[in-house]
């Protein structure tokens, strides 16, 4: 069972669309659940940089994994970075473009991301990066040496998190109600498809059927 969310801070406190707010601790880790990309921000010496990471989310804490020679993961150990994870549900199409929307669902994370170092706490970590995309670990060639020495994972506790969601029609004026435009929602989904086997694949190997399950599910 995922530990409670702390909730948001002064810093993640939602003062837009307060009524999109979302606090409830299943909703959060349901949202980063059916994530698949987070957009990491940190400050550099060469200034502010987002990048899109895959991620996991293990009990209280999201974790990222990178290069070690990675700038981004270099200067965000142990530094403060900002976390968005954002899943586009549908676009909203009102009677004016200028109440044109979006239905989402979004997670902000603000913290401090520390890196792990205890070998097995790192190699544990990564299996839940890599299983939150696709749950290979365990079918896979492990690790070697040098790929764990080349990867940092950095972890950031979910204290400071805030979310919000919208489902909904559009939200039009009045004096638009009775006018010759249309309104509603174009939902977006998505699914994975078919797995196609590499160009240079040996032999006649399966495929992982955690791989084969993906396919006709809704994606992430």
């Amino acid at each position: 069972m995922a530990a409670d969310v702390t909730g948001p801070s002064p810093r993640t406190t939602v003062r837009r669309g307060k009524n999109r707010a979302v606090h409830d601790t299943d909703q959060v880790h349901a949202i980063l659940a059916a994530g698949v990309v987070a957009h990491v921000g940190v400050t550099t010496d060469d200034g502010p940089i987002v990048l899109p990471m895959a991620y996991g989310v293990r009990n209280d804490e999201i974790l990222i994994h990178g290069a070690v020679a990675n700038a981004m993961m270099k200067a965000g150990r142990s530094l403060d970075v900002c976390i968005t994870v954002t899943i586009i549900d549908g676009l909203v199409v009102a009677r004016t473009p200028f109440h044109n929307s979006m239905n989402y669902r979004s997670v902000v994370v603000r913290g401090v991301a520390t890196a792990i170092d205890d070998p097995a706490d790192k190699m544990a970590a990564l299996k839940v990066i890599n299983d939150h995309i696709a749950p290979i670990w365990d079918t896979a060639r492990a690790p070697s040496e040098s790929d764990f020495k080349k990867t940092l994972v950095l972890a950031v506790p979910l204290d400071e998190v805030s979310a919000k969601v919208r489902g909904e029609d559009p939200i039009d004026e009045d004096i638009d109600m009775d006018g010759p435009h249309w309104a509603g929602v174009v939902p977006l989904t998505s699914t994975w498809g078919e797995a196609v086997s590499a160009a240079d694949l040996r032999g006649t190997p399966e495929v992982p059927a955690a791989v084969a399950d993906l396919n006709g599910t809704s994606a992430k």
